[in-house]
């Protein structure tokens, strides 16, 4: 199973603001602190704005924050929300589709993958509050390219 770009930058937007709950934060910021397209970052953003995950305020000192307790943010939610779908292979242009173990083993290996993400919470990823800061005030200019956390090299 491998998530969209768009899935990545979402929970990584998520745990970033997450992170500093006493402050806003702006897009910019986050954008430089992981070393990414602040157009991007912008889609992301207004989608889990208008989804209740994030609150943004406007004006010179705006920014955004959290649209609900870390708490009530579930992974699996999130990863539901931000991936198009799930489909795994095209089984239904396949003409052995009808009598084809594959599928139901990809239907329960997906639902698997769900319930465990269904477990965590946004909380339970900010465990290491303390970790994630210091990880984000490294100078990003003397840094290589961030890659996704999640990514495999």
């Amino acid at each position: 199973m491998r998530l969209t770009r768009y899935t990545d930058y979402a929970m990584r937007v998520l745990l970033y603001v997450g992170a500093r709950p006493d402050r806003l934060c702006s897009i910019s910021e986050i954008s430089r602190a992981y070393g990414i397209s602040q157009n991007h970052l912008m889609k992301v953003v207004h989608d889990l704005g208008k989804t209740g995950y994030l609150a943004s305020a406007r004006g010179r000192f705006g920014g955004i924050k959290l649209g609900r307790p870390a708490e009530d943010i579930s992974v699996g939610a999130v990863v539901r929300h931000t991936e198009d779908g799930f489909d795994l292979v095209d089984c239904g242009s396949c003409i052995i589709a009808p009598a084809c173990g594959l599928t139901g083993a990809l239907a329960e290996a997906l639902t698997a993958f769900l319930t465990v993400l269904d477990r965590y919470t946004l909380a339970d990823l900010l465990t290491k509050r303390s970790d994630l800061l210091s990880l984000f005030s490294v100078d990003r200019a003397s840094s290589p390219p961030a890659t996704s956390p999640c990514q495999q090299p």
